[in-house]
């Protein structure tokens, strides 16, 4: 079956750097798009980044832009979010997301907590 599964999560400093994974497995990876978004204390969840199946089309949320970078390696069916210069507003629990004929499939999601 469909699963993808998060990982790199962790505590950081502000203006440090994670590099969160995302493996995947069940179906053919290289043929979808895959997304990342995150869901901070009290929030809804939001679209952080998208990857095009090929990999040749990415977009950001605005205040991501330039600090976080989506990634994927087809032959590891796996997609990497680097995130630097982080911010106390990154703290989010952040999750991987794959449309597939109209079904959202998520992981259970990776915790990351920007703090001094």
């Amino acid at each position: 079956q469909v699963q993808v599964v998060e990982s790199g999560g962790g505590l950081v400093q502000p203006g440090g750097s994670l590099r969160l994974s995302c493996a995947a497995s069940g179906f053919t990876f290289s043929n979808y798009a895959v997304r990342w978004y995150r869901q901070a204390p009290g929030k809804g969840r939001e679209p952080v980044a998208y990857m095009s199946s090929m990999g040749d089309v990415t977009n950001y949320a605005k205040d991501v832009k330039g600090r976080f970078t989506i990634s994927r390696d087809n032959a590891k069916n796996t997609v990497y979010l680097q995130m630097n210069s982080l911010k106390f507003e990154d703290t989010a629990v952040y999750y991987c997301n794959v449309m597939i004929r109209g079904h959202d499939f998520w992981g259970q999601g990776t915790q990351v907590t920007v703090s001094s």
